[in-house]
């Protein structure tokens, strides 16, 4: 939208990408990794993909963050650390592998 890329623009300013390219990538990325961490599938990819977000954010957007942007930066420590869970499409479909093994 205009106030997203007027946001991009003026307002977080990253290094090395255009706000025309980053405004649409920031969005599909806050859509789509949420809703595959909600589902439990690709937890770890996804995770890693928050945190780089969260990351960047921290560093080059909101760096007086760092109380929010460190919370959520273990919470995506641990997904990747721990893996999903049972109650995942991960754990289903490792589980089903193992099977045909």
């Amino acid at each position: 939208s205009d106030n997203a890329l007027a946001l991009f623009r003026d307002e977080y300013r990253l290094p090395l990408l255009a706000p025309e390219l980053a405004a649409p990538m920031a969005a599909f990325a806050e859509h789509l990794f949420p809703l595959l961490l909600l589902l439990g599938l690709a937890t770890r990819l996804s995770a890693l993909a928050l945190l780089a977000m969260t990351l960047v954010i921290q560093v080059f957007v909101y760096p007086g963050a760092y109380a929010t942007h460190g919370t959520w930066a273990a919470l995506m420590l641990v997904l990747m650390a721990r893996g999903p869970g049972v109650f995942s499409l991960d754990h289903a479909l490792a589980r089903r592998h193992r099977g045909r093994a």
